[in-house]
């Protein structure tokens, strides 16, 4: 099996990326190394195989590359790339928004349907659903995101089905639900929860904390990913959550009893976040064998050794990183 991933070297795609190396796949990890967070981070993530022998990785933008060469002998495609954060979707930077979720998505689904492709995976979001009206959702449900970002998620998905029910391509949208876990982004509500108490620094809570979401463990969305190459249904939506929804306070309990003391201060609700989320996975788990083994707890705990592991090597692994980044010579 071959693989291209894009943007393998970001938080999920750095997971998915060792997990096909370790079934054998050869794999093709490209990432442009976006400002949206620091690229110093998805170069520390790169490490973890950039160097192994059945990987090749490219730093480049997959709108300035020779696609149908990058697509040749390829099996699956797992399309991760984007540019992430509900929040920051908003006002002049939408234009970022349409040009790598949505004319990049274009693009790779016209070289798709020229190429001989066993499917075409893309990660898409539960910001599709925005407030559902009901919970857990199910994939039939009317898609009304409440924020640019998620807009351009739906919009994506749509692309996908032109392209499978027009030229069949075999394409298949997974809606990942508030992913978390080691290399999180550092926008991210757990990322900056744990830094925060590790810190002693205090942390702003948008809205009142009763807000829940279906948190889902990396290494579970990872499993579900690969099991779509597998077992999925070209054409069809999958949703991959954790199996169960917390509010942000019984987030912030956990935290507490894992890592001690921790400031709380709270501020308005954001425009674009839901209320509040949850996932009816039935379909994936009837069709994928999808059944999330971590729970909050738990997951928040491999986080949180993370979080220690970067502190305390954080100016050797940053040295290391800046030394095989070109851009820091």
């Amino acid at each position: 099996m071959k693989a291209l991933i894009t943007g393998a070297a970001g938080f999920i795609g750095s997971h998915l990326t060792e997990a096909c190396l370790a079934r054998g796949w050869d794999v093709v990890a490209i990432d442009a190394m976006t400002t949206y967070y620091s690229p110093t981070m998805k170069v520390e993530n790169a490490r973890h195989f950039r160097h192994h022998p059945r990987c090749t990785f490219i730093e480049a933008d997959l709108l300035e590359v020779d696609l149908p060469e990058l697509l040749a002998d390829t099996d699956v495609v797992f399309h991760l790339a984007a540019q992430a954060g509900v929040r920051a979707s908003w006002g002049l930077s939408f234009d970022v928004y349409t040009k790598l979720n949505v004319t990049l998505l274009q693009r790779l689904l016209e070289t798709a349907r020229e190429s001989p492709l066993k499917l075409f995976v893309f990660a898409s979001s539960s910001s599709v659903y925005g407030d559902a009206e009901t919970l857990p959702t199910s994939e039939d449900l009317a898609l009304r995101p409440l924020s640019p970002y998620g807009a351009t998620k739906a919009l994506g998905e749509h692309l996908l089905y032109l392209y499978f029910r027009n030229y069949g391509v075999p394409t298949v949208a997974l809606r990942y639900f508030s992913v978390y876990g080691p290399r999180q982004r550092p926008d991210m509500a757990f990322h900056r929860i744990i830094e925060s108490a590790l810190s002693g620094e205090e942390f702003n809570l948008f809205g009142d904390g009763r807000q829940t979401r279906d948190f889902t463990y990396v290494a579970d969305v990872v499993d579900a990913t690969i099991a779509a190459v597998e077992r999925g249904e070209p054409g069809a939506t999958y949703n991959i959550g954790g199996g169960s929804r917390i509010s942000m306070r019984e987030v912030l309990t956990i935290i507490r009893e894992e890592l001690g003391e921790l400031k709380v201060a709270e501020a308005d609700g954001q425009l674009g976040d839901a209320r509040n989320t949850a996932a009816d996975i039935s379909r994936a788990a009837a069709a994928l064998g999808y059944a999330p083994s971590w729970d909050v707890p738990s997951g928040i705990r491999e986080q949180a050794v993370w979080h220690r592991s970067r502190r305390h090597t954080d100016g050797l692994v940053t040295a290391m990183a800046a030394a095989e980044d070109p851009r820091s010579r």
